[in-house]
């Protein structure tokens, strides 16, 4: 039994295979995290790998990060939202890095009527569905992934999937309020960003726990996602 055991433990590690990498990531829709994702499967994944992306609620980000579930966590913060935010990330022990600065964009259909315009306005929106991202039981103004939420609609889609809201811009010539930073890779060019008439500016980043090291895939991620906004 002593010499079957033995042969049991030698098989199991001496002669085991590398452990599979595991990397996990939560974020707000965002294309550019998702093409981020994709370079890093293309450098880093080997014969086996466990990696999740989650494309999740504002909220349940900052939970996925805090109890690990995530190591990182991407989502913006603007002059709106940056009190109750920041406290949140306080209080777990979080900390936000700056991926860029945007100035506000509606992202659009090429077919829409206002794709022509160098420049919208918020009245020129009026006639138009706006669509937005749920955000469950934390519906917080403060949570919304679109700036300007306090704003009223006459129509409004509230959606929970990206790939859904990016039909709906394409079917109902809808529009939703985002970053203006949109891949054609993955998206095609059937969307496309155009500036918004507006002061408000979103910080775009990435939160990580505040003393904790970052993994060797979870480095490669924010450079790829360096590498995709750049491009």
């Amino acid at each position: 039994q002593v010499i079957e055991q033995a042969e049991l433990l030698e098989n199991r590690y001496l002669n085991a295979k590398p452990s599979p990498q595991h990397f996990s990531v939560s974020t707000q829709h965002y294309a550019f995290a998702v093409n981020a994702f994709v370079k890093l499967v293309r450098e880093y994944g080997q014969d086996e790998y466990e990696l999740a992306l989650r494309e999740t609620k504002t909220h349940e980000i900052i939970q996925d990060v805090k109890s690990q579930r995530s190591e990182i966590g991407i989502l913006y913060i603007n002059e709106f939202n940056a009190k109750v935010i920041s406290r949140l990330l306080k209080d777990a022990n979080l900390k936000f890095t700056s991926l860029f600065t945007a100035k506000a964009h509606i992202f659009i259909s090429v077919n829409n009527p206002l794709a022509k315009h160098s420049m919208v306005t918020l009245d020129q929106l009026q006639d138009y569905p706006y669509l937005y991202f749920e955000q469950g039981e934390y519906n917080s103004f403060h949570f919304s992934e679109e700036i300007l939420s306090t704003l009223s609609h006459r129509k409004s889609i509230r959606v929970n999937d990206r790939a859904t809201l990016f039909n709906l811009l394409i079917g109902l010539n809808g529009y939703t309020i985002s970053t203006g930073v949109l891949s054609a890779d993955l998206n095609g060019n059937e969307i496309i960003p155009v500036p918004l008439a507006s002061d408000e500016t979103l910080h775009v980043g990435w939160i990580s726990h505040q003393n904790a090291a970052l993994s060797k895939l979870a480095s490669a991620y924010i450079e790829a996602l360096h590498q995709t906004i750049s491009e």
